[in-house]
């Protein structure tokens, strides 16, 4: 953990200031619920409707209860999706208007040459297309813009996932050649992030990764950012499967103080306390996996058996944890790996998403939901029609599948509904 603690301390200095100045006081989670996203709510109808055609009422209503009152982070994953920030500030201000007070979860994630080193995610930019200028101009600019403008509203901002994952274990050339450039847009991304309506939580990937006692060793963004860059803290554990909290820690773990990510949050909290730098994390529990289901640490895709993990919550139980919450949504997929029949990174899997449901947290189970309560549900979900296949001799996509984007070869008309784009390359039956 050395390597990845020195590299935090380095991206965390902010120069001739002090380190004091990266910090943003108060939980900017308590006392709100977490945004529940429609669209995901949508994705899910299609597994809500597949328990349905089978008499799964159990699982039906698990799933209808995530639709319409658990929350989700929103992925802005390229610049086309730069409009799902327009849609989540219109339906976050409808929750407000009834009586509702969200915070809007977004996922600012489009380094170029991003996921250098597994690559299911590899994104538009590429550092050798002007990647990184056009990430700034196109990309951070009209990102902060929406958000300082809505002003009304209060938004927590996971910064680039896997980044300084990458940064510290990467050792390709292509991810050495990364590192400093995406240390640069991240910074012109804290940077040009700072309003009192936005708190930042830069990723530091998860315990399994960097949580060893070799890499506790703080990293030279908010440096480069300036020495007003604030951030509220860190995330961890994004679109992972390590518990938040376990009495009895899996083999693979042995020999290290992040067993959990409950106790990744303590020992590199603590690690950066010691040198004044900010100590508050969120914590990713969309998805969980189940006792016995990896070997080892390295398992990261779409991993089975798993189920949806505890709900948003500020009762954490962790001084240094501002909330437990849902920033992958689950249902999208890691990647072409993992559990059989997964599609590419980000396209709907439905029979994942149905057994992420048949293995949810107690408190989905029993209709629960975490903390703060909501008041009036945040999005009324209406039935539609079931999933069907494609008429006798036809070859178009059914209802809710893939029908389109670039790269595909698959069926591009849809037996029910119409083809709609999700983004450049992913295209839904509707």
């Amino acid at each position: 953990m050395r390597v990845a603690f020195a590299i935090l301390a380095g991206l965390l200095a902010t120069g001739s200031a002090s380190p004091l100045e990266a910090r943003q006081s108060g939980n900017p989670f308590a006392g709100r619920s977490l945004f529940v996203n429609p669209k995901y709510s949508e994705s899910l109808e299609r597994t809500r409707q597949a328990f349905l055609s089978r008499g799964d009422q159990t699982n039906a209503a698990k799933v209808q209860h995530v639709q319409s009152k658990v929350g989700t982070f929103v992925w802005i994953s390229n610049i086309f999706l730069l409009r799902d920030i327009d849609d989540a500030i219109r339906d976050a201000r409808a929750a407000q208007s009834r009586g509702e007070n969200p915070i809007v979860g977004l996922v600012l994630y489009n380094l170029p040459d991003r996921d250098c080193s597994a690559g299911h995610s590899s994104g538009e930019l590429s550092l050798d297309q002007n990647g990184l200028n056009r990430y700034r101009t196109e990309y951070v600019q009209p990102f902060a813009q929406k958000l300082k403008a809505a002003s009304d509203l209060q938004f927590a901002v996971v910064l680039e996932p896997d980044a300084i994952g990458n940064m510290v274990t990467g050792t390709t050339a292509f991810c050495r050649n990364a590192r400093g450039p995406q240390q640069d847009g991240i910074a012109y991304a804290i940077q040009q992030l700072q309003a009192s309506n936005i708190h930042l939580y830069l990723d530091v990937a998860n315990g399994g990764w960097l949580g060893w006692a070799d890499n506790l060793k703080p990293t030279t963004i908010l440096q480069k950012a300036g020495s007003n860059a604030r951030i509220r803290g860190y995330s961890s554990n994004v679109s992972n499967y390590n518990p938040y909290s376990t009495n009895n820690p899996p083999p693979y773990t042995a020999g290290s103080p992040s067993a959990d990510e409950s106790r990744y949050a303590t020992s590199l909290g603590n690690a950066l306390r010691e040198r004044g730098l900010p100590t508050s994390f969120i914590i990713d529990q969309g998805r969980v996996a189940l006792d016995g289901a990896r070997k080892e640490w390295g398992e990261w895709c779409n991993v089975s058996p798993a189920g949806f993990g505890q709900p948003f919550t500020t009762n954490t139980n962790n001084p240094n944890v501002d909330a437990i919450v849902w920033v992958k949504p689950g249902g999208e997929s890691d990647g072409t790996c993992g559990m059989s029949g997964a599609p590419a990174a980000g396209s709907w899997f439905d029979a994942y998403a149905q057994m992420l449901t048949t293995n949810a947290h107690p408190e989905i189970r029993a209709g629960g939901g975490g903390s703060p309560a909501p008041g009036p549900s945040s999005t009324s979900v209406a039935p539609v029609p079931s999933a069907t296949a494609p008429a006798p001799g036809g070859n178009c996509a059914p209802m809710w599948a893939q029908c389109g984007g670039q790269g595909w070869s698959g069926p591009t008309c849809c037996a029910q509904g119409t083809c709609q784009a999700s983004n450049q390359w992913y295209s839904q039956c509707k």
